[in-house]
């Protein structure tokens, strides 16, 4: 029955003996009670065997007199003796857990008497040493004091034992570290010894309990996380799990560096079997619907340092429904849903006014609110049917007021929206699958309602048959494409850039400045009764997560149904080209083809290879029947190369300077090429002979692309340039007429380009790193970040546009949402990856070492390798079905893949 909960906050179990307790000594009533006495750093506890009768809790700071009872020297209460027996004299004492009931704490005041009798007699002078000293410390007039002291005793505890290692599992287990630590749980600490070896993590509590070790296999550990702990980097995180929100031990030192070394050894041993997740990779699973809402909100939780283990930092979920009162839930109409942009304080406008009104009145530090939006007292609020000892434990023995308590859903959310103080969000519990929290099953005395109604289950909307199914409407709503649509604001609040600075004032979403990381250095509070102060006041008043990003968060992709999605993107012209459903079937047709060739890409088999340049192939591209592929080369050549025939059929030099890209026109006409002599080719391909040259740029062209009558190049001359070609006539010999339409300046030399589906954004990638997305119409930049170092070898949007993906010098592939401009994912390669094709979530990329690769985008690893050219593989081709692919190396060849399912 006993538990640490019986314990007060911040107090720690020292050790326990096996004793009677005999109450009413002397008296014709006198009783004796087997059980086990707990000495602890506040309290004296005594657990009998039998479970009708309560435990006892006994305030060190109530004693009168800690003494043996044979002992008559009143002038010194505190002497010990060796009859085996303990006297303590009291004030006040708690009985709990009568007749095994979880009931508020009944307080027995005024003078009483306990005698202890230990089972191994020769003990007592320690223990009573023990007690007078605990007693010294819970004495002292400040807290801060009385914490120095008790720390004192528990470190010099610590240090006089060591980690067993005959509890080590395997006596060929190698030692690497051992250090002091604590063990959180909920509400309380548990001090002992850590021990790293080469298999294993082991944690000795120093009283031995709940259990005498807790180990865990290193090779079951799936993530780990640093975690902040009262406000110090001192915590650390351990799962065995991928998805759950509880950990497997959460561990709290003494110093940053034992965490820090820890890390570093369990970190070490996991990195081969698993990727380190950052937020930015998790959001890519989210916008890419490969993660759901919940999983999403959760890997965000535990990023920020929130632990079901620390209820100041407990993970906080979202408000979503604003209907409580309909007898249907309708996931449908907007109005069902709370409004995600917005803080909860800021969700009644009447409110919110005298809010601000207040806090324009206020002197600094400025705030909005004066609770905060998740705190342990909320936390508990939610949770007390299945964890009433917790909220005991909070509350000094006591159970909330039965008005104050989790009576109503619609109660409760009316009281968000209207309470002068009320500004609470809601925990993950409320998305999951266990219901028991809604349902007073412990058959708890929670008190009697001001209608004398007492307090039982929790009161669901008319729209829910019961907890299970309130759960699972709750469950749909999370995931409904409304939420999908709009979490991302409520993101912006908790983790993001509306969390702090003039985001958050502009936003309403100011808390009380000791709330936020940062906010307080406390290695700077010299005085110990502050430092204890300021703790005590953070820990119940809550904490704000910490921020995860700076910049705006990217929406979540959503796929619409494909009849709506048509209609609204010919919105305008659906009344003057209907779609008919043959093309339709068409257009579902293709796009499934392609889903399937990249679910299937890892089959492409080499089908044949030529060697047709003498130097490395630059750039590829097929006519639209595929019979013709033209090659560019750094040998200065554009050579056409017949499918059918196998056999080069043309070989045209413009100029003795490597030639850089080639595109064929709609039509197969014309075939551009770009070359290192600052010049743009136009060959004719039915007339075999050069067309016409643009002069375009000061330094070596090193890519084009053609959309819509609009040629884009990139230069070596740090621009890329839009021209406006009106098209000429070889029979007639009238050239192309070049416009220039923009110039998009660059501060260094511009390696590639690409144009997203819709022709109105354009990225480009420097030789210094440097990616930029740029608005074509307006020829601005919107977003620039030095993503590589060294040369940009590759960009290209996905085909949604959502994303682009970027290849460099530095071996790394990028991921920037197109729309925010944040970096949103990185993965490092063994090597560069020269040039890729990928349809948003999997990668085809041409190594250095001249592999064919296939990523996961989203796990960030390597799923197949495919044996391919003898150097690097510089150009690749792909067809519209993406089941045909071509590669061109700097072995000279180029190569003919095939999906071969």
């Amino acid at each position: 029955r006993f538990s640490l909960l019986l314990l007060n906050l911040e107090e720690y179990y020292f050790e326990q003996h096996t004793a009677n307790h005999v109450a009413n000594k002397g008296c014709r009533d006198e009783r004796k009670f087997r059980g086990s006495l707990k000495i602890c750093s506040k309290s004296i506890i005594f657990e009998p065997d039998d479970n009708n009768q309560p435990i006892i809790k006994i305030p060190l700071r109530d004693c009168i007199s800690i003494k043996a009872p044979e002992d008559n020297e009143a002038n010194n209460p505190f002497i010990r003796d060796t009859s085996g027996g303990i006297s303590v004299v009291c004030n006040q004492v708690f009985l709990i857990k009568e007749r095994n009931i979880i009931a508020p704490y009944k307080t027995v005041r005024g003078r009483t008497e306990h005698l202890f009798q230990l089972d191994v007699a020769w003990k007592l002078g320690d223990v009573v040493r023990t007690l007078h000293q605990l007693y010294r410390a819970s004495c002292l007039d400040k807290m801060g004091d009385q914490a120095a002291m008790i720390t004192a005793i528990l470190q010099s505890r610590l240090a006089r034992t060591s980690f067993d290692k005959n509890r080590f599992q395997s006596i060929s287990e190698t030692l690497h570290m051992e250090c002091k630590a604590e063990m959180v749980t909920p509400l309380v600490t548990n001090p002992g010894h850590v021990c790293v070896t080469d298999a294993n993590l082991y944690f000795q509590p120093l009283n031995g309990y709940p259990k005498p070790v807790v180990q865990i296999t290193l090779q079951n550990v799936r993530r780990i996380y640093k975690r902040r702990h009262g406000l110090m980097p001192l915590g650390l995180e351990v799962f065995c799990t991928e998805n759950d929100l509880c950990s497997d031990i959460y561990l709290k030192f003494y110093n940053y560096q034992d965490r820090d070394e820890l890390y570093y050894l369990i970190a070490t041993y996991i990195e081969n079997h698993i990727t380190e997740h950052t937020a930015e990779s998790y959001m890519l699973q989210w916008q890419r619907g490969h993660i759901s809402n919940y999983q999403y909100l959760l890997h965000l939780n535990n990023l920020a340092d929130r632990s079901c283990n620390d209820l100041s930092q407990y993970p906080v979920f979202p408000w979503i429904i604003a209907d409580y009162s309909s007898s249907v839930l309708d996931l449908t109409k907007p109005e069902t849903f709370r409004d995600l942009s917005k803080p909860i304080g800021a969700l009644n406008k009447e409110r919110l006014d005298r809010l601000l009104k207040r806090y324009q009145e206020m002197a600094e530090p400025k705030f909005m609110y004066g609770s905060h939006y998740s705190s342990p007292g909320y936390v508990l609020f939610y949770l007390v049917r299945v964890a009433p000892e917790y909220m005991l434990c909070l509350q000094n023995g006591k159970f909330d007021h039965a008005d104050r308590m989790f009576n109503s859903l619609a109660e409760t959310w009316k009281n968000c929206l209207d309470g002068a103080t009320d500004f609470k969000e809601l925990i993950p519990e409320f998305y999951e699958n266990d219901s028991s929290f809604l349902v007073n099953s412990l058959k708890l005395d929670l008190g009697k309602r001001q209608g004398g109604k007492m307090v039982e289950d929790v009161e669901l909307p008319p729209w829910a048959s019961g907890p299970d199914d309130f759960l699972q409407k709750s469950q749909e709503a999370l995931e409904s494409q409304y939420v999908s649509e709009h979490l991302h604001e409520w993101i912006d609040l908790i983790f993001g850039c509306k969390q702090k600075g003039g985001e958050a004032v502009a936003a309403h979403n100011v808390f009380h400045p000791l709330t936020y990381e940062g906010g307080v250095d406390l290695n700077s509070i010299l005085d110990p009764n502050e430092k204890v102060a300021l703790l005590t006041q953070i820990l119940e008043f809550g904490q704000t997560p910490k921020q995860l990003f700076t910049t705006p968060h990217p929406r979540r992709i959503i796929p619409k149904l494909k009849s709506l999605s048509r209609a609204s993107s010919h919105s305008v012209s659906i009344a003057e080209s209907p779609v008919s459903p043959n093309e339709e079937s068409f257009e579902d047709l293709t796009e499934e083809s392609i889903t399937l060739a990249w679910n299937n890409i890892a089959k492409l088999k080499l089908d044949e290879q030529y060697k047709i340049h003498k130097e490395a192939i630059t750039g590829i591209a097929v006519t639209s029947n595929g019979s013709s592929v033209f090659t560019t080369s750094q040998d200065s050549t554009l050579k056409m190369f017949s499918k059918e025939s196998k056999t080069t059929q043309r070989s045209v030099s413009f100029s003795n300077m490597a030639l850089s890209s080639c595109l064929i026109l709609p039509g197969d006409t014309t075939v551009i090429t770009s070359s290192w002599d600052n010049h743009i080719y136009f060959y004719s391909i039915a007339f075999g002979r050069r067309q016409d040259t643009l002069m375009g740029h000061d330094d070596a062209v090193s890519k084009v692309c053609w959309r819509d009558g609009r040629l884009y190049s990139a230069s070596w001359d740090s621009t890329v340039k839009v021209w406006h070609c009106a098209p000429g006539d070889t029979s007639s010999n009238k050239k192309h007429q070049f416009e220039l339409l923009a110039e998009l300046e660059h501060d260094v030399s511009v390696n590639t380009i690409d144009l997203n589906a819709a022709h109105t954004l354009l990225a480009s990638g420097t030789k210094e790193g440097t990616i930029s997305v740029w608005d074509v119409a307006a020829a601005t930049v919107l977003h620039q970040l030095p993503c590589h170092s060294g040369t940009v070898f590759d960009a290209a949007f996905s085909p949604d546009s959502r994303h682009l993906l970027s290849t460099g010098e530095d071996s790394c592939f990028k991921v920037i949402d197109v729309q925010t401009g944040m970096l949103i994912s990185s993965v490092t390669t063994d090597e560069p990856q020269r040039c890729f094709k990928w349809d948003g979530n999997t990668i085809l990329s041409g190594s250095q070492s001249g592999e064919l690769l296939i990523w996961d985008l989203l796990g960030g690893k390597v799923i197949d390798r495919i044996k391919g050219h003898a150097g690097a593989v510089v150009s690749m081709w792909m067809n519209e079905q993406c089941n045909s692919v071509i590669t061109g190396g700097e072995d000279k060849q180029i190569m003919f893949w095939k999906l071969q399912y």
